[in-house]
């Protein structure tokens, strides 16, 4: 659970049968054996896996020039299952064969690789 504004808010399993049916892109989970993961709250207070993209205790919401942007790196902020890195052809390739991906979930220190894929 976790307060979002004045209201309380249960965190719960995003997606229908194994999909994420808002995200265009987004693959199937079904038959994978890779389970979709809930939503959860990292140790900044935000809200990762929610689908929302914006939360009050983000630093990209609070952001100024003391700001220091590591404080966004770390697993951390990535969701297992519901993160933009799943949306790639090869990553949805490997999914339709049933192979985990094997490599961190960023590839490439100065390129977006996923640019344009949601």
């Amino acid at each position: 659970m976790y307060l979002k504004g004045k209201k309380e808010v249960k965190l719960t399993k995003l997606g229908i049968d194994e999909t994420i049916p808002h995200q265009i892109e987004a693959p199937s989970f079904k038959g994978t054996g890779i389970q979709m993961k809930p939503p959860f709250e990292n140790s900044q207070g935000v809200i990762i896996g929610d689908s929302f993209y914006a939360s009050e205790n983000s630093p990209l919401e609070n952001w100024n020039d003391e700001t220091d942007p590591s404080i966004m790196a770390g697993d951390e902020w990535v969701h297992p299952t519901n993160d933009i890195g799943w949306n790639t052809a090869e990553n949805k390739e490997l999914l339709e064969q049933n192979i985990r991906p094997q490599a961190s979930p960023f590839m490439h220190p100065t390129h977006d690789v996923s640019k344009g894929t949601d």
